[in-house]
């Protein structure tokens, strides 16, 4: 790794993006849970499929910091339960949760810009992956605008 990044605050922002994709797996496994109406079978089909992609992410980002030597968390950001499991709301809530992924992974790409060319692509496939899901999540809501 490059000498010139910043490895504690390097560690600190994948232990952050670490703990926020392990709470989209809870989040998204929840969500495919509490569905319901004419529409669940798809969207359980993508709440698992959500679940599934942030797992492996977490995974990613815990083979990066363990490759650095950092230690992975433990932790697993805050997945606030709002007891409002209606579509729409269990979709404002999804792009609310990819919104704050690509404000994560754009933290990480600044943090590296420039410094390290596997991070800086790591960070841009991940960035454009969120966004990729919050374009989605924009279209599934205009039913409800």
């Amino acid at each position: 790794m490059e000498s010139n990044i910043d490895e504690l605050e390097l560690n600190n922002v994948l232990n952050e993006i670490l703990e926020s994709e392990l709470s989209g797996v809870v989040r998204y496994t929840h969500y495919s849970l509490m569905i319901t109406g004419p529409h669940r079978i798809p969207l359980v089909d993508f709440m698992k499929s959500q679940a599934v992609e942030s797992l492996d992410h977490a995974q990613q980002v815990g083979e990066i910091l363990t490759g650095i030597g950092g230690h992975p968390s433990t932790k697993i950001a805050l997945v606030e339960e709002t007891y409002e499991h209606g579509i729409e709301q269990i979709l404002k809530e999804s792009l609310e949760h990819e919104l704050h992924a690509i404000y994560l992974y754009k933290n990480l790409l600044d943090l590296v810009d420039g410094k390290s060319v596997f991070l800086e692509e790591f960070a841009r496939n991940l960035i454009s992956n969120e966004e990729q899901h919050q374009l989605e999540l924009q279209k599934m809501l205009r039913d409800f605008a």
